[in-house]
């Protein structure tokens, strides 16, 4: 029965996985983006069309891990000082935003499909959310979610996912159902949240810091990767058993970890589940479309979901104004934020389990989310030209750049790491530093050195530590950890980055001779020429003797490498040494010039 059922579900993953491929190299080529291509795959593919996959309930309460999984990197990516400086825009912007896009949207439920108003505020509320995993990654494609207009979306996305829990206590409230009135008040699911946020940031600093601490020590990857995926899952877990956001808990742990030496290695880790689940959410987003229903009532559906748009559109486009955006932003910002939201099918259950609307209504108005969903790829790239800041030249000010002056990273954070990046920092470069020693991160923080910890030789975890926009990339590491394939797969993925590497010894140098880098640097080549300059000044050796020695010994030394880089053998030029008959001649030819 197992080997039948694990059969039954390969069979079922196949055509839709495939489907989804199909779809998204498709669509992307025509620009419409990814989701849009795996909600029509879904819709292809599922009981309404081919009918090739079914049970599209589950798929899509398993595919809602990669929500929170979303939630949880982005929540890596804001350290708790960071979301204290955007609390205005959380709870301004994100409140307004939620309160007057629910109305107008009640307004607009209750005129056009002549519910009652408890009906229409039970579709309204849910409709003013967004759909976050859709919106995050088009910012993320964009290169925009760290920027100002980035943050500000988020933090009306987070605002959103914040009001889940009053938006199911004001559903209750309007509740038909008599079993609603056991369940929780709202004061005690507001009260739940306060608890459960404050257990997750006390877990966050007395017991996920050490736990990763100690797998770093062990150097095992796997283990990173399990207690990532351990870390995001328990604490959805946690919010899901007190009826709460699972979401909102995967994000708390997430911003708990910000701050964390282990923060690119934990974000290049969750990151592959993330883009394959969030591809099935929208898949089995797709499949529950209800098509029977758009069939019974196209001109309601399509009519209903381009005025969800356009009002969603209109509202936020008007608080942005009201919160002095530039006009072109608060209008990206609007049409960004237009479509229902995947939070919506969670609310439009609640509501119907409430008895304030039919399960056909439930099922119109999922259409019309997804529908409302599929628009927003095109307003987006229909109004790219119209959105698009002028040119330096007119008088108005571009966005600023993430970077101020340079940027570098530097790999290996040991002896020969931390004397280029101080010299770095010195002169007001930018530089994140990644090390793969717990010992040396910690060291490194106690005179206030922030060392993240990480495979710097991952081409994943440079991308999340900025290398498409750093003007250096230094690889410090000891050992023969950059090969030739790594150095060309860096220039080739940061163009705009200037690589050098540490290297170990000449042989390394001949192994890398065909590498695309800028410089490379023997680990001891430069201490031992310091070395010799003091000892020969220490028994007597006049400065000019020892200055014309160094410059012999460079000059013979870098006419040796030459030779062997060019045969590719460690054992070529062996006459071509430093001696002491070399040094002898280099005296005499020195002491004939002063004659003459």
């Amino acid at each position: 029965m197992a080997v039948h059922g694990g059969l039954s579900l390969v069979r079922e993953f196949a055509p839709l996985l495939g489907a989804g491929l199909v779809s998204v190299l498709a669509f992307r080529k025509m620009g419409l983006g990814a989701t849009l291509g795996f909600l029509v795959a879904g819709a292809v593919v599922g009981p309404q069309v081919l009918g090739l996959v079914g049970d599209a309930e589950s798929k899509l309460t398993f595919a809602e891990l990669g929500i929170t999984l979303l939630l949880f990197i982005v929540g890596l990516e804001l350290s708790p000082a960071r979301l204290w400086q955007l609390k205005r825009d959380i709870f301004g912007l994100g409140l307004l935003q939620v309160a007057l896009c629910g109305l107008a949207v009640t307004a607009l439920v209750h005129l056009a499909a002549g519910f009652s108003w408890a009906a229409a505020l039970a579709l309204g509320l849910p409709l003013a959310l967004s759909s976050t995993a859709q919106v995050l990654p088009m910012l993320q494609s964009a290169g925009r979610l760290r920027t100002p207009f980035g943050e500000r979306t988020f933090s009306v996305l987070l605002f959103q996912d914040l009001s889940i829990v009053p938006l199911i206590t004001i559903i209750a409230a309007l509740s038909r159902n008599p079993a609603d009135a056991a369940g929780p008040p709202g004061w005690q699911l507001g009260l739940y949240t306060v608890l459960a946020v404050g257990g997750l940031i006390l877990a966050g600093r007395f017991i996920l810091g050490p736990l990763f601490r100690l797998i770093g020590n062990l150097g095992e990857r796997e283990m990173f990767v399990f207690a990532g995926l351990f870390t995001v899952i328990a604490a959805a877990a946690i919010m899901e058993a007190l009826g709460l956001s699972t979401a909102l808990g995967a994000f708390v742990a997430g911003v708990m970890l910000a701050d964390s030496p282990y923060r690119h290695e934990l974000e290049a880790d969750v990151e592959p589940f993330r883009s394959i689940l969030l591809g099935l959410f929208f898949l089995a987003v797709g499949m529950m479309l209800d098509l029977n229903a758009v069939a019974a009532r196209p001109g309601f559906v399509i009519g209903m979901a381009l005025a969800l748009v356009a009002v969603k559109a209109a509202v936020i486009f008007a608080i942005g104004l009201g919160f002095r955006m530039a006009w072109r932003k608060a209008l990206a910002m609007g049409l960004l934020l237009s479509q229902g939201g995947e939070f919506g099918f969670v609310l439009f259950a609640q509501a119907q389990n409430a008895y304030l609307i039919a399960p056909e209504a439930a099922s119109l108005f999922g259409a019309i989310v997804t529908l409302s969903m599929a628009t927003t790829p095109f307003l987006m790239m229909f109004t790219r030209r119209f959105r698009a800041e002028p040119a330096a030249g007119d008088g108005q000010s571009l966005e600023p750049p993430r970077h101020d002056g340079a940027s570098a990273i530097v790999v290996g954070y040991g002896r020969f790491g931390q004397t280029v990046a101080q010299m770095l920092i010195a002169q007001g470069l930018s530089v994140t530093l990644i090390d793969r020693d717990p010992e040396i991160i910690e060291v490194g923080g106690k005179f206030g050195m922030k060392v993240y910890y990480g495979d710097g030789t991952r081409l994943d975890l440079l991308r999340l530590a900025g290398a498409e926009d750093a003007e250096l990339i230094l690889f410090c590491t000891d050992g023969d950890q950059v090969t030739p394939d790594l150095l060309e797969l860096v220039a080739h993925g940061y163009p705009n980055a200037t690589v050098m590497t540490r290297v170990f010894d000449r042989r390394a140098i001949i192994a890398l001779k065909d590498a695309p880098v800028a410089g490379m640097f023997r680990e001891v080549f430069e201490s031992a020429i310091v070395m010799a300059r003091q000892a020969l000044r220490a028994v007597g050796v006049d400065d000019g003797e020892i200055e014309r020695s160094e410059d012999e010994y460079r000059r013979m030394d870098a006419k040796r490498l030459g030779i062997q880089v060019e045969a590719g053998d460690i054992y070529a030029a062996r006459d071509v040494v430093f001696s002491q008959a070399r040094q002898r001649k280099l005296r005499e030819k020195a002491a004939a010039e002063e004659a003459g």
